[in-house]
C-alpha cells in the first residue's frame, strides 16, 4: 500500500513539475494561489486570534463580576441571620438552601451555571452544614489544588479553566471559588462553574465563516488570475504558433492584430519584422537560385571548349620533344593547368547536382577495409615522391556494405590527399574498424594541424586554413565539402579532430545497413578543447594489412 502510494506522489510530483516547466499559465496560477494563501491564512489566524482573546476576556470580566456579586449575596443571607448561639441547624440549613436559590436566580450565563457550597476542611466549630451542590455539578474539575488556594486566600476570587463532559464531547468552562463565612459553622467554600460552550460555537462559527471566505477568496484571485494570464499568454502562443509556421517555411502567416493595446503593438511589430525577413528570404533564395543556375550553366557551358582545349593541349603536350625548351615548358603548364581546370568544372557540377538536389546513390557491394587498401596503394608512389609513409590497418571493415563506391572512394582520395599534403613529410595513418552498427574510417596526420576555428570551417566551400599555401597535388577548395555530402548521402558522417604543431584526424563513419542513422563512431574522437587527450588508433603497420576480420 505504501509503494503504491509512493508510486501515485512521484507520479503526481512529475505532473506538476511538467506543467511547471511547460505552462506559463500555471505558473502564474500557482504562485498567485500560493501567496494568496498564505496571506490569508496569515490574516485569517490573526483575526481568529485577536476575536478568541476579546471573545473569552469579556466572558472572564462579565463571570468574575457575577461571581463576586453572588458571593456577596450569599454572605449577606447568612450576615442578616441571628447571632450564632440563637441559630439551630435547621435555619442555617435553610439559609444554605436560600443562597444557592438566590445565586443561581441572579446568574445570566447563556451556557448555564452550577453551583456548589463545600465546607472548609480541618475546622471544629459548633454546628457544621452539609456540602450542597447542584445535580449537574462536576465535581471532578474542582481539583485539590483549586480547593487549596481557595480555603488559603479567603476572600479573593479564584478562576481556573476547566473542560466539560457534554453527551461525550468536551466544552471549554470556567471555575471560580470563593469563601463564605457561616455564624457558628465556620467557613465554607462557594463554588461556581460557568459552561462556555456558547462562546465555543461563537468562535466556531466565526472560525468557519473566515476559513470559508477565506478559500472562496483565494479560489476568486485564482480565476481572475487565469483570465487575465489568458489575456498575455493567449497572444503569445499565437505568436509563438506562428513564428514556427514562418520557420517552417510558411511565409505568409501572420499574426491577427485586434485593438489598440500593447499586444496589439507587439502583433504589428511581428509582422512587419516577418514582412522584411519574408522579403529578405524571398530575395536571398533568389539568388542562391540564380547562383546554382550560372554555376551549372556555365559548368555545362564550359565543357565543350575545355574538351577542344583539353584536345589541343594533349596534341602540343605528346609533341612537346620537338619544341624548344621554353615551348615545351609552356605546354607542360598547359597540360597541368586543364587538369586542375576540369577538376574543378567536376567539382562544380558536382556540387550544382547536389544544391540542385539531383543526386542519387548507385550502390554496390563494397568492402571498406580492402577500398580503403587500394586507396592507399593509389597513393603510396605519390606519397613517397613527398616523403610521406603511408601506414594501414584493418581490425574491422572486412564486411560487406551497400553503399555508392565512387563515391566513398572520392571521400578518401580527398581525406588521403589532404593529409598528405598537409602531413610535413611525417606518417600518415589510415585505420578501418567496424561494429554491430557502422563502419569507420580514419585518416590522421602528424602535420601543421588546425586550431578550433578553423576546424570548425574545414567543410566551407572554397575554403581553405592557409591559402599562401603552395600545392603539390592541386585542389579546388570543393572537396572537403564534397566529402561531407557523400557522408550525409549515406546516412554518414564525417568526424574532425586536430591540433596546430600535433596534426589532424578525419572520421568517416557509415552505418552497415541502408536507411540507419549513425549516433556514434566505432573510432571516437575526444573534444577539440581537451589538450591531454588525444585520438588512439589501433596500432598500424607500413606495409599490408592488421588485425583479423570482424
Amino acid at each position: 500500500m505504501w509503494r503504491r502510494t509512493r508510486r501515485w506522489i512521484r507520479r503526481g510530483w512529475r505532473a506538476v513539475a511538467f506543467l511547471w516547466r511547460r505552462s506559463l499559465l500555471f505558473r502564474a496560477v500557482a504562485i498567485t494561489v500560493l501567496t494568496t494563501g498564505l496571506a490569508v491564512s496569515v490574516i485569517g489566524t490573526a483575526i481568529t486570534l485577536s476575536i478568541t482573546n476579546n471573545v473569552y476576556a469579556q466572558r472572564r470580566d462579565q463571570i468574575e463580576a457575577e461571581s463576586e456579586r453572588a458571593t456577596v449575596l450569599a454572605q449577606n443571607i447568612f450576615d442578616a441571620a441571628t447571632a450564632a448561639e440563637d441559630n439551630n441547624q435547621v435555619e442555617l440549613e435553610t439559609l444554605q438552601n436560600e443562597a444557592q436559590t438566590s445565586i443561581l436566580t441572579t446568574t445570566t450565563s447563556p451556557g448555564g451555571t452550577s453551583i456548589a457550597i463545600l465546607r472548609t476542611p480541618g475546622q471544629s466549630t459548633t454546628q457544621t452544614l452539609q456540602n450542597i451542590a447542584s445535580p449537574d455539578f462536576p465535581d471532578s474539575v474542582i481539583t485539590p489544588e483549586l480547593r487549596k488556594a481557595v480555603a488559603k486566600d479567603s476572600g479573593a476570587l479564584r478562576l481556573q479553566a476547566v473542560a466539560l463532559e457534554d453527551g461525550g464531547r468536551r466544552e471549554p468552562g470556567l471555575a471560580v471559588g470563593s469563601t463564605l463565612q457561616i455564624p457558628s459553622a465556620g467557613q465554607y467554600e462557594l463554588y461556581l462553574v460557568y459552561d462556555l460552550s456558547d462562546a465555543q460555537k461563537t468562535l466556531d462559527f466565526v472560525s468557519q465563516t473566515l476559513s470559508v471566505g477565506g478559500v472562496a477568496l483565494v479560489v476568486l484571485i485564482a480565476l481572475v488570475t487565469s483570465l487575465v494570464v489568458r489575456l498575455v499568454v493567449g497572444p503569445v502562443r499565437v505568436a509563438a504558433e506562428t513564428s514556427r509556421k514562418i520557420a517552417a517555411g510558411r511565409l505568409d502567416e501572420r499574426i491577427p492584430v485586434r485593438g489598440e493595446d500593447d499586444i496589439a503593438i507587439l502583433a504589428t511589430s511581428f509582422n512587419g519584422m516577418a514582412d522584411v525577413m519574408s522579403r529578405q528570404i524571398t530575395q536571398l533564395a533568389e539568388l542562391s537560385r540564380v547562383q546554382q543556375r550560372f554555376v551549372s550553366d556555365v559548368s555545362h557551358e564550359l565543357r565543350t571548349p575545355l574538351t577542344t582545349i583539353r584536345l589541343a593541349g594533349d596534341v602540343l603536350f605528346d609533341a612537346r620533344h620537338a619544341f624548344e625548351p621554353a615551348v615545351a615548358r609552356s605546354s607542360e603548364l598547359l597540360h597541368t593547368q586543364i587538369d586542375r581546370f576540369e577538376w574543378l568544372l567536376a567539382d562544380l557540377l558536382e556540387i550544382s547536382r547536389y544544391d540542385a538536389q539531383a543526386v542519387q546513390l548507385e550502390t554496390e557491394p563494397v568492402v571498406p577495409a580492402a577500398l580503403a587498401t587500394d586507396i592507399v596503394d593509389e597513393f603510396r608512389p605519390l606519397a613517397e615522391s613527398a616523403g610521406v609513409e603511408l601506414q594501414v590497418a584493418t581490425p574491422g571493415g572486412h564486411v560487406v556494405v551497400q553503399a555508392d563506391g565512387r563515391r566513398i572512394r572520392r571521400v578518401l582520395r580527398n581525406l588521403v590527399g589532404n593529409a598528405i599534403e598537409h602531413g610535413e613529410a611525417k606518417p600518415v595513418q589510415v585505420v578501418v574498424d567496424s561494429d554491430a552498427d557502422t563502419v569507420a574510417i580514419a585518416v590522421r596526420d602528424q602535420g601543421v594541424g588546425m586550431p578550433p576555428q578553423d576546424v570548425e570551417r574545414v567543410f566551407d566551400r572554397f575554403w581553405r586554413a592557409d591559402p599562401s599555401r603552395q600545392r603539390t597535388i592541386g585542389g579546388t577548395g570543393l572537396g572537403l565539402a564534397i566529402s561531407l555530402e557523400d557522408a550525409h548521402l549515406h546516412g554518414g558522417r564525417i568526424d574532425v579532430w586536430s591540433r596546430p604543431t600535433v596534426g589532424s584526424v578525419f572520421v568517416l563513419t557509415l552505418p552497415r545497413r541502408a536507411g540507419d542513422a549513425v549516433t556514434r563512431s566505432v573510432i571516437p574522437l575526444p573534444a577539440l578543447d581537451d589538450l591531454e587527450d588525444e585520438p588512439r588508433l589501433p596500432a598500424v603497420a607500413a606495409d599490408g594489412d592488421g588485425g583479423p576480420q570482424r
